[in-house]
């Protein structure tokens, strides 16, 4: 994986999500690849964890992370797609927050793109359909797995970020791919931020009176409506949490969280924002 003397026109570069995988992917290939560019596509929703494990991050690869933002912010872009909120079916945000600002930074540079799929996931990272940007897979390559990821994490002592207590993937703090539960601790963590994400419901909402579709965060019910369920949610999860401890013991509590909530949704993530 180290570039050889034939490779100095190309860059090799690593988008870090705020997720375990690409993290320890960095860390991974930090002296394997010594000019390796570090980047972060910041859209600005992230959560304050995701910030703090960024700048773990920078402390321990002893190199800066590149802050990629797009020219436009997210309520620009809720406002060209007429209000419309992102969703698994309409993955705007992923575009233009993630997606568009890395190729602007990249420009027509050759470029290795590092992404942490790991070798026991059957998935592909994000593919960029420029021909000057290859996506390259040391993880699978090594023969890598989940196991591995934690420990290359444990051992820098960068270790996970705070944000897997009490949720399983990266991403926005409103990110639509959440689970009723990760809403119900988004809640309890930030309030701030959970009423910021109602806010956006219900301002999208009001300017689409006369449209008999309504628009939520959460598939199928409003975030105040999921709210107002808050105890039987997490009666459930408690519920269905013991019952994922029993099945596979020794176990770690993130791999017992991670098991639950995938049994409710484990739904194809955005390959740009989650790894």
């Amino acid at each position: 994986m180290i570039a050889g003397e034939s490779d100095k026109a190309i860059r090799h570069v690593l988008g870090l999500s705020g997720g375990k995988d690409s993290a320890a992917l960095a860390l991974y290939m930090k002296d394997r690849v010594p000019e390796m560019e570090y980047y972060f596509c910041d859209t600005g929703m992230e959560l304050p964890e995701t910030y703090d494990f960024i700048q773990k991050l920078e402390a321990a690869l002893g190199k800066r992370v590149a802050r990629l933002n797009s020219h436009r912010d997210f309520d620009h872009w809720l406002w060209v797609n007429n209000g419309m909120l992102p969703s698994p079916q309409v993955r705007w945000c992923t575009r233009q927050l993630k997606i568009r600002p890395f190729e602007e930074w990249v420009g027509e540079d050759r470029v290795l793109s590092y992404i942490g799929i790991r070798a026991d996931e059957d998935r592909e990272g994000y593919i960029s359909a420029n021909l000057n940007i290859t996506a390259v897979y040391p993880f699978k390559d090594d023969g890598l797995v989940k196991a591995d990821v934690f420990r290359i994490l444990e051992e820098s002592s960068v270790g996970l970020p705070e944000y897997y207590k009490w949720r399983s993937r990266s991403g926005c703090f409103f990110c639509f791919f959440q689970r009723k539960y990760e809403w119900i601790r988004l809640a309890e963590e930030h309030p701030d931020l959970f009423a910021r994400a109602v806010e956006y419901e219900n301002k999208v909402n009001y300017e689409r009176t006369a449209s008999s579709e309504k628009y939520t965060w959460a598939q199928g019910e409003t975030l105040q409506e999921l709210l107002a369920r808050k105890d039987s949610v997490i009666a459930e999860y408690n519920k269905r949490f013991a019952a994922e401890a029993a099945r596979m013991p020794n176990r770690s509590l993130i791999d017992v969280l991670a098991g639950v909530l995938d049994g409710e949704d484990n739904a194809e993530m955005c390959t740009a924002c989650h790894w």
